[in-house]
């Protein structure tokens, strides 16, 4: 019997809700909420990058991300900087850089739970099923 799109659809929504519950809840305890560690992560990962490339790998509307980037500033989280232009970059702070590392140890534990039930070979399986829906070549890597 063929399985029906939006049944599928909802499924992977479903599991995506609730591992955005999962870690939202629990970043808190290191001061951070998703939306932040997100920001951070992708700050952390190419530093000196602007606000729309930001808000592009983060899946938000530039107006968004420049609402949350303020309060990262605000928060001591990040550094904005000139750049060329009317661009400013984004760089973590000292503690920018403390709250991710504890975020990295925070999401790590969250997703191994979520994943727990699945074997190494089905892991493998389900991110090349994930990648080629994306439109991303097998075996390409990235965020």
């Amino acid at each position: 019997m063929p399985v029906e799109p939006q049944i599928l659809g909802r499924a992977v929504k479903a599991v995506q809700y609730r591992q955005h519950r999962a870690l939202d809840s629990r970043l808190a305890s290191v001061g951070s909420t998703l939306a932040q560690w997100d920001a951070l992560r992708a700050i952390g990962r190419t530093p000196g990058v602007s606000a729309r490339e930001l808000a592009a790998a983060t899946f938000q509307s530039e107006q968004a991300f420049g609402t949350l980037a303020g309060r990262l500033v605000a928060q001591g989280l990040v550094d904005r900087r000139p750049g060329r232009g009317r661009r400013l970059e984004h760089h973590l702070t000292p503690e920018g850089e403390r709250v991710l590392k504890a975020g990295h140890e925070v999401a790590n534990s969250v997703l191994a739970e979520c994943f727990e039930g699945l074997a190494e070979t089905e892991r493998e399986a389900l991110l090349e099923l994930l990648r080629k829906i994306e439109g991303r070549p097998e075996g390409e890597s990235g965020p």
